[in-house]
């Protein structure tokens, strides 16, 4: 099968969210999709970028994303934070999660990046043992914290 690894263009944002839906999906997560194609390219594209991300293309059709952005951390300074990677799953074992990540990691170089972070589902050993595989230390010792948007308001209400 032949692909390419390319930046992603504004014409993408349809093809990439319908990826981040199918990887949704994927997660068991189905509805917690809230981000719109208009967000998207306002985001992605508009006159500050918040995030930058990679496409894989076979056949004329974005099969893959590597979506990445800038974060820093206090011990170590620039780092990379990726976002999602995801390739649609009947394209999983052809290299194309290979290529992605290549392609994140190269950019993290260029960028001079003290590291490259990533969550991963604790269920999904197949994901877990390819970035073993590749040296990425899975850090299993530390827990994801997040607030929500109601989890903001309500901290907000109760701080004062």
């Amino acid at each position: 099968m032949s692909f390419t690894i390319r930046d992603s263009k504004i014409t993408d944002v349809p093809e990439i969210l319908s990826l981040i839906k199918e990887l949704a999906v994927f997660e068991k997560e189905e509805n917690a999709v809230e981000v719109t194609e208009q967000q998207l390219a306002v985001d992605g594209f508009g006159e500050n970028p918040l995030f930058h991300c990679f496409v894989a293309e076979s056949k004329s059709k974005i099969v893959g994303i590597a979506l990445v952005y800038p974060r820093y951390s206090t011990w170590k300074g620039p780092i990379l934070h990726l976002e999602d990677l995801m390739v649609s799953e009947k394209f999983r074992g052809t290299g194309l999660g290979n290529a992605l990540l290549t392609s994140v990691v190269k950019h993290g170089n260029n960028l001079g990046v003290k590291r490259i972070s990533w969550e991963v589902i604790d269920w999904n050993e197949r994901a877990i043992a390819f970035y073993e595989s590749k040296g990425a230390n899975v850090m299993r010792d530390w827990d994801v914290v997040h607030l929500d948007e109601q989890s903001i308001a309500n901290f907000l209400k109760n701080s004062n």
